[in-house]
């Protein structure tokens, strides 16, 4: 029986607050999982240059996430668009004070846990721009983007803001996460334009491979997790997740194996990872039995998606929107489809249940995180490249950023 430990104000739940920790620490390694998975399939003098970018994530956003963001993700502003700034730098919690979602746990938790998400989401989008962009524009874009695109999005929707209280739901990020970054990263290839040399080839799939398996097992608590606490929707987020990520991994190497008559190790990890990034929304809402179908759907739509992209020549470099923004938009779609009531009380009734109304919301609601992400963006990476240069130019590029930025390499050619 789990020990019950009596606050002033509600009950903590340490069994609760013990998984929390976990899925938060699993959550935190997805971002050096996401630096292995982009490194590795950059270019090899780019390699440190998409790490860092993900790295610099770690150390930014947590500092902003202290000072005001979680405060505007997370107090006051009911109904509204962004939260106010009452607990900014954690103004009013402390050690004693439990998360207000459920009682079960402390709200440094739920703090903690959250800028996870906060760090991981605008490294998404490096993969889109790899070897194109200098740091310092990197820096304010990853600073401006997180307070006026992500943090509007998780107070909307996830803070008791104007999305939510219209119905829409997001288990995991399939909106807050996935939609936005990815189509923030097509806006930023429209922007920065094509690489000089677009046919450069992954430097080390073993690295992509390492950082695949982070991301994969760091998903089970960034989408179990999502449910806050322990109990039978946690289970169900958690096996739903792995369920349809293996079921997109197999759909995307065969639709692969089939067109190109090899079978692709690339293709099978980028296939696990479109796999991930749908379910997410659905996680905790939808039966077992539409995790396959939502997963050969994610392989399969996804996979034409990044086809799509090549013959339109949108240098997407690392897929970000085929994969991510795809990923996001039909897992959200679907949720509107496959989500019901009596999987989750919390939840809503999808299409085939009769949910025509939740549908067309979760459609609108994607739609538009969607198109303000790409829109803003954009206009964003104009207002950046007054301030410094964005783009590298074509020496620069051609030298790499490694050298060229940092003035480091990522391997020491000249060793034995």
């Amino acid at each position: 029986m789990l020990k019950l430990i009596f606050l002033n104000v509600g009950v903590l739940d340490t069994g609760s607050t013990g998984f929390m920790l976990l899925a938060t620490s699993l959550v935190m390694l997805m971002t050096p999982g996401l630096a292995f998975f982009y490194g590795g399939l950059a270019t090899k003098r780019n390699i440190l240059g998409i790490m860092i970018q993900s790295f610099v994530s770690l150390g930014w956003t947590t500092v902003l996430w202290v000072i005001f963001g979680y405060s505007l993700c997370f107090s006051g502003g009911e109904g509204g668009i962004i939260g106010n700034f009452d607990k900014a730098f954690l103004s009013g919690i402390s050690i004693d004070t439990l998360y207000a979602g459920n009682g079960k746990i402390p709200e440094l938790v739920f703090i903690a846990y959250q800028m996870m998400f906060a760090i991981i989401t605008p490294a998404l989008i490096t993969g889109a721009f790899v070897n194109r962009v200098s740091f310092k524009s990197y820096f304010i874009f990853l600073t401006v983007w997180q307070i006026l695109v992500y943090y509007p999005f998780v107070h909307m929707i996830w803070g008791g803001g104007l999305l939510a209280q219209w119905g829409v739901l997001d288990f995991a990020g399939g909106i807050v996460v996935h939609a936005t970054a990815g189509f923030a990263a097509l806006a930023s290839v429209f922007y920065v334009g094509a690489r000089v040399d677009k046919n450069s080839t992954p430097n080390s799939i073993p690295l992509v491979a390492i950082g695949s398996g982070l991301l994969w097992f760091g998903w089970y608590g960034f989408n179990a997790g999502s449910e806050v606490q322990v109990d039978n929707i946690t289970s169900l987020a958690f096996l739903n997740t792995d369920i349809a990520a293996s079921f997109a991994t197999m759909s995307w190497l065969v639709v692969e194996w089939m067109r190109e008559r090899k079978p692709k190790f690339v293709g099978l990890l980028t296939g696990s990872i479109a796999g991930l990034a749908t379910i997410t929304p659905c996680a905790g809402f939808v039966p077992l039995w539409a995790s396959p179908l939502i997963g050969i759907a994610a392989g399969l739509v996804c996979y034409l998606a990044v086809q799509f992209k090549n013959r339109m020549q949108w240098d997407d470099a690392l897929d970000v929107w085929g994969v991510h923004g795809m990923g996001g938009v039909l897992g959200t779609i679907l949720l509107g489809v496959f989500a019901s009531k009596s999987i989750n009380a919390a939840g809503a009734d999808g299409l085939i249940y009769g949910g025509g109304l939740f549908f067309l919301k979760e459609v609108v609601a994607v739609v538009i995180a969607a198109a303000y992400a790409f829109v803003f963006t954009y206009l964003m990476l104009i207002i950046i490249n007054k301030i410094t240069p964005v783009k590298l130019n074509e020496e620069e590029e051609k030298e790499g950023l490694d050298v060229v930025i940092h003035g480091e390499k990522a391997y020491d050619e000249g060793a034995l």
